[in-house]
């Protein structure tokens, strides 16, 4: 089970955390309605976790960044089900806000497949 706390305790004991100067997460939840707007019963989600491994360690190289965290639920989920949560750790705002806003698109891009009922 996915749990946006027990993420944030792992990114605080990382023997760098004393460097950062914030914590950024995302919480990803099934919508009950499609982005046209249509109602959403059930969302079939899957994760290339090759893929998803590439992609965080591509972001903890990024300037500033101390640790990156994330995890995606596959399976058939319903509306407010967590589908996906990201945590990055790191110095400056500037910095962290970026490279979650880049992590998150990156994984909706490349990882994850749905299909919504």
């Amino acid at each position: 089970m996915m749990n946006i706390a027990d993420m944030i305790d792992r990114l605080k004991a990382h023997p760098e955390f004393h460097k950062a100067g914030m914590i950024l997460c995302h919480n990803g939840v099934v919508r009950n309605s499609s982005r046209d707007g249509k109602p959403v019963m059930e969302l079939t989600v899957r994760c290339d976790r090759e893929k998803l491994n590439s992609i965080i360690a591509e972001t903890k190289k990024r300037h500033g960044i101390i640790e990156v965290l994330a995890d995606v639920q596959e399976g058939t989920l319903h509306p407010g089900d967590d589908i996906m949560l990201v945590a990055v750790a790191g110095d400056f705002r500037e910095n962290v806000f970026s490279a979650l806003m880049d992590t998150i698109n990156m994984i909706k891009e490349s990882v994850t497949r749905k299909t919504e009922i």
